[in-house]
């Protein structure tokens, strides 16, 4: 049996040609949607098939696009594009086709961290949805990460400083999301991995599906909160979906369109595009603030502060000595490290923060103090409490 096929259609190519090319398509045609152009239209035009007005509109398998330059450029395909894949539809054109990532049920309820990019406090926001949620309900976290261990890994009590330098010297990563998850969200964490990520946010390989079946089989979770890494998306069938972003990436990019319409809410860490967000989608959109809090008193001691990005140190109570963005950044890491003189190592739990600045704190025995980022808004918690699944397991 033949699939069926909703053709994208332009007014750039005389009604013949179309009519010829969509005879010709080995599917079988249910619709065609006028994507745009008028150069060839007189008025009238019969295409053999119906014409319809949105993707939605026929029941499909698949979106055929027929268009071309200038009606669809690049940014307008991969918007159309993202559109057919939040519908579930493979997008397929003379020489591409984009099929929607693949994602696997889980019988506990869920909610997906997602992002549009490295560096936007994701997995910030996932703690602080995860511990927000487990005031009520037995609550995990299942984060995947670049770094993440060959088998999932459940961490079900916060790691101690010594457990994670132990760790990096074993060879591990022992800043991986979920150590974070487990250390300052103060809930049960599973770490996993992922290798690639496509335009669309599908891993290329992952054990996500086996940490989710962990975390049920050992916990017996009432939710489990997905983090994803990046840009790549936790290839689950999630109940709901929270997209993290910010200024530095653009919602049109790409297939970053296709991110916001499978989510439910939008949080910006900071100065996101509300007019490119909107273009695309009616989302719900919620402005909050990272504000660096300190797993310990610093008693305004001499400290050092290591972080990945610009997060603010003024309500810090500490003589704040140095100030390093550098903690993904090794090499640059270690040069500002032989400048430093503190008595404390505030520094967040990413990237080297383990095998580079515990070690430096530890060599001159100074203080290793992790920082949290906590997550400031007036708006998101109340949000959070609409997206959570009602459902029983199966």
């Amino acid at each position: 049996m033949s699939e069926r096929a909703l053709v994208l259609i332009d007014g750039e190519h005389y009604v013949p040609v179309v009519r010829d090319a969509l005879a010709a398509l080995p599917y079988d045609v249910v619709g065609a949607l006028l994507v745009g152009g008028t150069e060839k239209l007189r008025g009238g035009e019969e295409y053999d098939v119906p014409l319809v007005d949105a993707l939605a509109a026929v029941e499909a398998d698949l979106v055929v696009d027929l268009s071309d330059e200038p009606v669809l450029g690049p940014r307008e395909r991969m918007l159309w594009a993202s559109r057919a894949l939040a519908l579930g539809l493979p997008y397929l054109g003379a020489d591409f086709r984009f099929d929607p990532p693949p994602l696997d049920p889980i019988e506990v309820p869920s909610l997906a961290l997602i992002g549009l990019g490295k560096r936007i406090g994701k997995t910030a926001v996932a703690g602080h949805v995860a511990r927000v949620l487990a005031r009520e309900r037995r609550v995990v976290v299942v984060a995947m990460g670049r770094g993440g261990p060959a088998e999932p890994e459940l961490v079900e009590e916060p790691p101690s400083l010594d457990d994670l330098v132990a760790l990096s010297r074993s060879g591990r990563h022992a800043a991986s999301d979920h150590l974070e998850a487990a250390a300052l969200a103060g809930v049960p964490a599973v770490g996993c991995r992922r290798a690639g990520g496509g335009l669309a946010g599908a891993p290329f390989a992952s054990n996500v599906l086996e940490g989710a079946q962990l975390a049920v089989a050992q916990l017996d979770p009432e939710l489990l909160v997905f983090d994803g890494s990046g840009a790549a998306l936790p290839p689950i069938a999630a109940d709901a979906r929270i997209l993290v972003t910010n200024g530095n990436h653009d919602a049109r990019a790409g297939l970053n369109a296709y991110r916001v319409l499978v989510s439910d809410l939008i949080v910006d860490t900071g100065g996101a595009d509300r007019e490119a967000i909107r273009s695309i989608s009616d989302v719900p959109i919620v402005a909050v603030e990272l504000r660096l809090r300190p797993a310990e008193p610093l008693a305004g001691r001499r400290t050092a502060v290591f972080t990945t990005g610009p997060a603010p140190t003024d309500g810090l109570d500490a003589d704040v000595v140095h100030v390093s963005r550098n903690l993904a950044r090794r090499d640059a890491l270690r040069e500002e490290l032989e400048r430093v003189d503190a008595e404390v190592y505030l520094v967040e739990l990413k990237a080297a923060a383990v095998d580079v600045v515990a070690e430096a704190a530890l060599s001159r025995g100074a203080e290793l103090v992790l920082a949290a980022n906590d997550v400031v808004s007036d708006e998101l918690d109340e949000r959070l409490q609409g997206l959570v699944p009602d459902r029983s397991r199966a």
